[in-house]
Formats: structure tokens, C-alpha cells, sequence
């Protein structure tokens, strides 16, 4: 069975490898689905996202349990589109749950048929987030803790 582990992934954070492991445990195939949307400032495009996660799971014993894909439009329709009915996604803390909960009842009304399951990573990776990251990146911060040191490198070199 395959599942889609959507996200913006700007950049993958060990929290997002640790959910990424969990559902290739748990399913055949997981499709990670970037998000391609011009409204948000993302600091690395789709391609470059891409390469990172493929280099940050390459040595990983999942890695061919793994397909990338960018898209645009909405999640459901890419679903539809692709025969796909399960999403992941990753819940650290209730405040995400919210979200998250509201997320999978919208795709729920818009494509009857699409499930979500949520996982949690590791406890000490619930405080992880791609936009701390980013922001400690930003100030010269070591974020070598929080994501793969090919990221870590990307991130350097983007904020230089």
C-alpha cells in the first residue's frame, strides 16, 4: 500500500525523517509530496528541496520505500490523480493536532474517500520546526541538531 506524506519541507528536519521512517514501516511506498505554492517565501525551491531529501535519505536503509514529487493545486486532487487514499502526517504537539485535525476534515469533505493518519516522532523532536530552523539558520546559529548536515551546509550557503 502506498500513502502520501505531504509537507513544504523547507527545509527536512530530523523530525520529518523520523515521521518519514515511521510510515515506511508502516506502508509499502511513501510518496513525499512537495507542495509547489508561490504564495509562501519559501527559502528553497522545489528542485532544491527534492535534492535535499533524496541526499538526506540516501544512506537510509527506507530510502527505496521513497518517491519524491512536487505539485501544485490541491493534495486531494493529486490523491485522486495518483489512486491514493491515505495521507501522513506528522503531529508534535496539540497545537498541531488542531491544525492538522481541521486539515483532514477538509480533505475528508473535498475527497470522501482520502484517510489521514497522524504520527508523532521521537519525544525529543516534538519542538523540531522547519520555520525555527530557518530563523536559527538566519541568525548564524548552529542547526546542525535539527537537520542533516547536507541541509545544515544548504542552509549556511542560502543565509552565507
Amino acid at each position: 500500500m502506498e500513502v502520501i506524506y505531504p509537507g513544504s519541507f523547507d527545509p527536512i528536519t530530523f523530525g520529518h525523517l523520523d515521521v518519514l521512517e515511521r510510515a515506511t514501516n508502516l506502508f509499502d511506498k511513501v510518496i513525499i509530496t512537495i507542495a509547489v505554492n508561490t504564495r509562501k517565501n519559501a527559502i528553497f525551491t522545489p528542485d532544491e528541496r527534492i535534492i535535499l531529501i533524496r541526499e538526506s535519505i540516501r544512506e537510509k536503509p527506507f530510502a527505496h520505500k521513497v518517491d519524491i514529487r512536487k505539485f501544485t493545486g490541491l493534495l486531494v486532487d493529486f490523491a485522486h490523480q495518483n489512486k491514493l487514499k491515505t495521507l501522513i502526517r506528522g503531529v508534535r504537539q496539540f497545537s498541531d493536532y488542531e491544525y492538522e485535525f481541521r486539515m483532514a476534515l477538509m480533505n475528508r469533505k473535498l475527497g470522501k474517500d482520502i484517510d489521514t493518519i497522524f504520527l508523532m516522532p521521537s519525544e525529543h523532536l516534538t519542538f523540531v520546526s522547519g520555520s525555527l530552523v530557518r530563523e536559527i539558520a538566519y541568525w548564524g546559529g548552529d542547526v546542525s541538531h535539527f537537520v542533516p548536515a547536507n541541509v545544515a551546509e544548504a542552509l549556511k550557503n542560502k543565509y552565507g
